[in-house]
């Protein structure tokens, strides 16, 4: 009877095979990998992002809206920097997708123009036809004042009265400190606009004289920190631009642009006390053309009874 060894002894002549861990990447390969990915980051927040345009939908729930405004759609744009940078036909189709969403109400949160009033007739002129069954309303922006920093000074003191008029001159109701009622039978909607906040000239008191506090309100004011100056004042619905979403949103770095404070309200829809809210747009244009992790946006807002 013949047996078989399982595990017969190794000869000299076996090969034997071992394990070792691979050699970690060198430095320089880990520094063109670093390069080779932000550059491909820097082309695209160059050439694709900032003209990537998206819309934005979503539905807000408003304490006390009567049922014959739920369902209400509101179209929000911001922040369009009309000027030489801005390429052409960009801003006219923004307008055109806003226009396809058939909303019931548009809202211009400023930011028209980006420095001076040598494009603020051509501004305007983007919204000759835009129309809307509950109207078209805008407040100005830093920009429209000519005011490029909180304690900035103006360089055009007439800046904001030139883009006043021609909004106006093209159906646009402009509402500086102003409340305007709008009526569905006896179901009422206020929609309000505040100066902007570095302007100087943003009056709460002002701009709600007279109102009721029973009644449902939006509020326009191009920068979120007018939150801060509302005091008691009712406002169900703010929608605010301004920041651009920091225009940049790095990963592993955050909103490189905003300090602390916009970075509270950076882009968005946010819940405030007493039942409020707050959306801040990522805007349309830009000043300096770059963006990335922050495309802009055409927002649309379903109002619903809450």
């Amino acid at each position: 009877m013949s047996t078989i060894d399982l595990f017969p002894p190794k000869s000299e002549s076996t090969p034997t095979t071992s394990w070792s861990r691979p050699p970690r990447p060198k430095i320089i390969t880990r520094v063109a990998g670093f390069i080779g990915r932000n550059w491909a980051r820097v082309g695209y927040g160059y050439y694709i992002e900032p003209t990537w345009l998206r819309v934005n939908r979503m539905e807000v729930a408003i304490h006390g809206l009567a049922a014959a405004w739920d369902g209400l759609r509101v179209a929000q744009l911001s922040d369009f920097h009309s000027g030489p940078h801005i390429p052409p036909g960009y801003l006219e189709d923004a307008i055109e997708r806003t226009a396809a969403e058939r909303p019931d109400l548009i809202t211009l949160t400023g930011d028209f123009i980006d420095r001076g009033p040598g494009y603020v007739d051509r501004a305007a002129q983007l919204f000759r036809g835009l129309k809307a069954p509950c109207g078209v309303f805008a407040v100005l922006g830093n920009h429209d004042y000519a005011i490029h920093t909180a304690r900035g000074v103006r360089r055009y003191p007439d800046l904001h009265r030139r883009v006043t008029d021609a909004l106006a001159n093209e159906g646009v109701t402009v509402l500086r400190n102003q409340t305007v009622g709008l009526h569905r039978g006896d179901a009422q909607l206020l929609i309000a606009g505040i100066d902007d906040l570095w302007s100087g000239e943003a009056n709460p008191e002002a701009t709600f004289a007279g109102t009721s506090g029973q009644v449902p309100r939006i509020l326009l004011a191009h920068n979120p920190q007018s939150v801060l100056t509302l005091g008691t004042h009712r406002a169900d619905l703010i929608l605010s631009g301004h920041t651009h979403g920091g225009q940049i949103n790095w990963p592993g770095w955050g909103r490189l642009l905003l300090g602390k404070n916009a970075r509270r309200w950076a882009a968005g829809l946010y819940p405030l006390p007493r039942q409020q809210h707050l959306y801040v747009n990522t805007g349309v244009g830009f000043g300096w053309r770059f963006r990335y992790g922050v495309r802009p946006e055409v927002a649309i807002l379903t109002l619903r009874s809450a």
